[in-house]
């Protein structure tokens, strides 16, 4: 209608920013197209699976290179995050620095426990926030507890001889070529204790350390048998065979039964290597003998925890007979 042309607004002023749209040129259909499948909740940088994700990968490198969580440097403070491994750890007696409580955190049996076990211990007991124990655990899952553990201090590998002479016994050291589980290193210390084992030693790369969890598989035997840490394993050996002492190195693929080997009474360090790869060619070559545990052809091998268990068992048993 004539009239409804000069409403005002009805008619659009020239100059305008917004013209005549004749056609989107595509834009709108390109807006509307898919960005393909939405990522994985632990692919997302800003999700917090992905944090477990990559706190998981840390600590499973841990585990590997036996080296503290924190930072991965030898010689720097190991956390332990979670209640069960945080009562686990304080009822085998780990060396503690302090435990980390959650600020108002709900407290069931373990937290309970720990709080007594940590007053029975007199470790310091620190209130934290949930992300100053996020901070402090590397984005584990602490569930509110967490334990502070100090370096362990590595004895000096000749010094290991030496103490045994002194004390007026026949050295047995263990050392351990290539063994990357804590686990495996604690039931060997704690094997080392129970049939008179004076020390045992660690190589310093690709191999477990003295973390808290080979501490707790020790059941305290850590306490009593001194674990030293060495450069180059090779060297170590050849040192020691210098010093006197006769090198068994244990493999599944040994020319000699362990119980004919002769020399069990005289200064011994026994070699275990890891489960399947066995001992290194080096190490092996620097052997005086490799020695094999007989048994049934069921069984490939043993963990390095189990095999040195039962070769420092024969060599108590061949000393106590002699």
């Amino acid at each position: 209608m004539a009239g409804n042309s000069r409403r005002p607004g009805a008619v659009r002023r020239p100059g305008s920013k917004k013209g005549a749209t004749v056609g989107s040129g595509g834009r709108g259909r390109r807006a509307l197209e898919g960005k393909g499948p939405t990522p994985k909740a632990e692919d997302r940088e800003y999700h917090v699976a992905h944090q477990r994700k990559k706190a998981a990968e840390r600590r499973a490198a841990t585990q590997r290179s036996g080296s503290p969580r924190r930072g991965g440097a030898p010689g720097a403070p190991e956390t332990i995050a979670g209640r069960n491994s945080v009562v686990e750890a304080l009822r085998h007696e780990v060396p503690t620095v302090a435990l980390y409580v959650a600020h108002r955190v709900d407290a069931d049996d373990r937290v309970r426990e720990a709080l007594r076990l940590a007053a029975d211990r007199g470790l310091p007991v620190l209130e934290a926030s949930r992300a100053e124990l996020d901070r402090l655990t590397d984005g584990a899952v602490h569930q509110g507890l967490a334990l502070q553990v100090p370096p362990y201090e590595y004895a000096d590998a000749d010094g290991l001889l030496e103490a045994a002479r002194a004390a007026g016994e026949v050295p047995l050291l263990v050392a351990l070529d290539g063994v990357t589980d804590p686990r495996n290193l604690g039931a060997v210390v704690r094997s080392a204790a129970a049939f008179g084992g004076h020390g045992v030693v660690v190589p310093e790369r690709r191999a477990a350390g003295m973390t808290a969890s080979a501490w707790k598989t020790s059941a305290g035997a850590a306490a009593r048998v001194p674990v030293a840490r060495v450069t180059n394993l090779t060297r170590a050996l050849q040192g020691y065979q210098r010093a006197g002492c006769f090198v068994v190195g244990l493999d599944a693929g040994g020319d000699t039964p362990l119980p004919q080997v002769p020399v069990a009474d005289g200064p011994v360090v026994l070699v275990v290597g890891a489960e399947g790869a066995g001992l290194s060619r080096l190490v092996r070559e620097t052997c005086d003998v490799v020695a094999r545990i007989p048994m049934s052809g069921a069984t490939e091998s043993l963990n390095a925890g189990v095999a040195a268990g039962i070769a420092l068992y024969e060599i108590a048993r061949h000393r106590d007979r002699g």
